[in-house]
């Protein structure tokens, strides 16, 4: 494991901390396939991402899970700045990096992101043909979510009030000391809509996952950009790498997975089903977990 620092050209003067994860008998004299990996809205590469990242490792796999701009150990400000075309352009700019690196072979680069961080993978795919094939676990589109709903039951006209709300939490940040905030997940257990998003609270506010990098909320402002932000934009032109998409049978985000394959270009992708588990059940729940990575190693080992 080896903890880097990444400059990135984005226009935000943000350096990016990242953690690689190596496999058994690594040897820097020699060229390897890797796997970037995005973690989930509000969270760091402690948490989900640095779990998965560790066991495709043990698979034989280089991987490299980071913290997005503004959050964890990267830097910028505002804090807590969720802006989903900056989070989108952090998973290039961690290819940026690679491709520095004598030990990568850089036309093997795949991606893979877990909840909102699967939807920035999707779209920095779009954009970026130097990654040649992409894997979501518990896939969200984080404009979609906020849109429609964790389960699809709002229309989009419907979520104006959101946009209003972050435009004036906009003029309060210009007015005021304190930036205004939102929760990504629920704050407080009692907060929690459902036993899924109970969940949620549970991973980023105990003793289950929580991390002083992860405080679970996010900038009000960051809500006009996410809004408005299809992580699936042009996927019916130009997502055309592989595609593996892992979802749980009961998660009530999985309609966003079924949908990123819908709507993908790619003539190989494939959906992998974990029966019983829910969205938060792939983030650190050991069965599911490791029947995730199993998937996930072999995809990549043979699209890379």
């Amino acid at each position: 494991m080896q903890k880097v620092s990444i400059p990135t050209l984005n226009g935000q003067n943000v350096t990016l901390a990242a953690v690689i994860h190596q496999p058994a008998n690594f040897d820097a004299s020699q060229k390897y396939p890797v796997i970037v990996v995005a973690h989930p809205g509000g969270g760091v590469k402690e948490q989900a991402a640095g779990l998965y990242a560790k066991k495709l490792a043990e698979q034989g796999l280089l991987a490299i899970a980071f913290d997005a701009s503004f959050q964890g150990e990267s830097t910028g400000e505002p804090r807590q700045l969720e802006n989903p075309y900056i989070r989108t352009e952090d998973v290039s700019a961690v290819v940026d990096y690679l491709t520095t690196q004598t030990y990568v072979d850089t036309d093997r680069i795949g991606a893979m992101g877990i909840c909102a961080g699967g939807g920035y993978t999707a779209n920095a795919a779009i954009n970026d043909r130097r990654i040649k094939a992409i894997a979501t676990v518990s896939a969200v589109n984080i404009g979609q979510m906020f849109r429609n709903g964790w389960e699809n039951t709002v229309k989009d006209a419907d979520a104006m009030p959101y946009i209003a709300h972050g435009s004036q939490a906009r003029t309060s940040d210009a007015n005021g000391t304190e930036l205004a905030t939102l929760p990504l997940a629920p704050m407080r257990e009692e907060d929690a809509p459902n036993e899924e998003l109970r969940e949620a609270w549970e991973y980023y506010h105990t003793p289950r996952a929580q991390h002083a990098n992860a405080p679970g909320f996010m900038t009000a402002r960051s809500l006009p950009q996410i809004i408005t932000y299809d992580a699936y934009h042009k996927a019916e032109a130009f997502l055309t790498q592989p595609i593996l998409t892992v979802a749980g049978s009961v998660a009530g985000s999985k309609w966003m997975s079924d949908d990123l394959l819908a709507r993908a270009a790619s003539t190989d992708k494939q959906m992998h089903v974990i029966e019983g588990a829910n969205h938060m059940s792939l983030y650190d729940k050991q069965p599911y977990v490791d029947e995730a990575v199993s998937v996930l190693a072999q995809f990549f080992q043979t699209r890379l």
